[in-house]
């Protein structure tokens, strides 16, 4: 009876350790430098932000295992397509020509595209507005590859590897003007250093061949089954209230967009 009883205890914790092991690990990748409020790190190194929050929602809804992979922007493609991480989570836009190599999740966000400059100069954000001036972009993004269809014959453009880089080189008059994501640029000008020398000129025209329908998870070709995860748990914290939840406490209006 013992021996039976020990034969079982011991299936049990067997049983309970390959489910353990096969639970399903999934690596998310990020790019270190801060991007706030969707992704940074805090004094003690852990990660914070919107779209962090929005990430631990979506893998308890999916019963995945995540963690975050520290992955440079410009080669995040890359260490997806390689296996080195699994999922791009770092407001990454849907774009048709990023989805000739990789494929996207349905989107979690979509907001407007912005042009920053000095408070003491009065410009919009149009190809005659930037005429003559040098504006900053972080280098891969869509930004940048929007900034070069649509300014490169009026303005010097001008690249980054970080956004941050970007922003000190305006508020440090290197640069006439800045584009970025419109939240993104926000958090900067709501910062010290931000509202001492910059203010917002306004948001570029929609261009859905360069910026797409929205940001969205960047996941391999191969992938249908991690996708249709993420995308099933992304509706349902859409629907169960928790993105609202989280959103409030970042911003005071919806960044799902249309």
């Amino acid at each position: 009876m013992k021996t039976m009883i020990k034969a079982a205890v011991l299936a049990a914790a067997f049983g309970a350790s390959l489910g353990a092991a096969t639970a399903q690990e999934v690596k998310f990748g990020m790019a270190p430098e801060p991007y706030p409020p969707f992704a940074s790190t805090d004094a003690s190194g852990k990660w914070v932000g919107w779209e962090i929050e929005l990430m631990d929602a979506v893998c308890a809804e999916a019963k995945l295992t995540c963690t975050i992979v520290p992955t440079a922007w410009d080669g995040i493609i890359p260490a997806l397509t390689t296996k080195k991480i699994d999922v791009i989570w770092n407001s990454m836009s849907i774009t048709p020509e990023r989805m000739q190599t990789i494929d996207f999740t349905n989107k979690y966000y979509n907001t407007p595209t912005a042009i920053i400059g000095p408070i003491s100069e009065k410009f919009g954000a149009t190809p005659a507005d930037l005429k003559g001036k040098i504006l900053g972009v972080q280098v891969s993004t869509t930004h940048s590859a929007y900034a070069k269809k649509h300014f490169a014959e009026a303005a010097e453009i001008k690249e980054y590897q970080t956004q941050d880089e970007a922003n000190q080189d305006l508020a440090a008059g290197r640069v006439d003007a800045v584009q970025a994501d419109s939240i993104a640029l926000d958090a900067f000008l709501k910062s010290d250093q931000g509202k001492a020398c910059c203010d917002l000129k306004g948001h570029v025209a929609e261009d859905a061949e360069i910026l797409g329908p929205g940001v969205g998870g960047g996941v391999r070709k191969e992938d249908t089954e991690l996708k249709e995860k993420l995308n099933a748990a992304i509706k349902a914290v859409r629907d169960n209230g928790k993105y609202d939840e989280i959103t409030k406490k970042y911003f005071d209006f919806d960044i799902y967009g249309q």
